[in-house]
């Protein structure tokens, strides 16, 4: 038996999906993880309890069924982001860099593994050290933006697995679980080596610039 999506529902606009991540980046969460003697372990330790709790979120919001599982896309994607975004914080605590944790950081360890093309500009890695580019708003903006034309694709599919609740919520989960995996390997990657940072000027890293990041990278 074939399920139909109703004509009524639709997936949510990418416009507005970008209005709700600038709306999140507006309030980085406080850590108070202090550094640690083991970051690596310790920041492990927290991944694995936000993968715990990314998976139970994102299944309880996941089971009203039919249409109004519709409903429950956005607030599943809202809850995940901040677990995630806290698991972030923390990360960067306990290896001691909390006290520099930008928005442009955020941006690129919450959808680096989702839209990689849109978060390029904000950080890039040159060799033992990630340089983080101060963006402008319109540049957040832009790339907001960019984000939310794939995430309005995946809440879409989130969507649809909704009509049959008792399968999507064991895969909503499992997706929001590794999801959260993905976030902290490139969350620990990045705050296990030297930050540098740089001052915007427009809205894309310069050609030349990239050139010589590549190089020291030794692409």
């Amino acid at each position: 038996m074939t399920v139909a999506t109703p004509l009524s529902v639709s997936a949510p606009p990418a416009s507005r999906i970008a209005r709700i991540i600038l709306d999140f980046l507006g309030d980085i969460p406080h850590s108070a993880e202090p550094p640690s003697v083991s970051p690596r372990v310790r920041a492990e330790a927290l991944a694995a309890t936000a993968r715990r709790r990314a998976f139970i979120a994102s299944a309880s919001l996941s089971l009203p069924p039919g249409p109004l599982g519709w409903l429950t896309v956005l607030p599943e994607l809202v809850a995940i982001w901040r677990i995630q975004a806290k698991m972030v914080a923390d990360i960067a605590g306990a290896f001691g860099q909390k006290s520099t944790l930008t928005r442009e950081q955020m941006l690129y360890c919450l959808f680096r593994h989702t839209a990689a093309q849109a978060v390029r500009d904000l950080v890039v890695r040159a060799g033992e050290r990630f340089v983080v580019r101060r963006a402008t708003a319109h540049a957040l903006r832009t790339v907001a933006e960019r984000i939310g034309v794939k995430l309005s694709q995946r809440a879409l599919r989130n969507g649809l697995s909704r009509l049959l609740p008792a399968v999507g919520a064991v895969g909503v989960g499992t997706y929001a679980w590794l999801d959260t995996r993905q976030v902290a390997h490139t969350a620990i990657a990045m705050f296990s080596h030297e930050i540098a940072f740089e001052s915007a000027r427009s809205t894309e890293i310069p050609a030349r610039r990239m050139d010589q990041l590549a190089r020291e990278a030794g692409l």
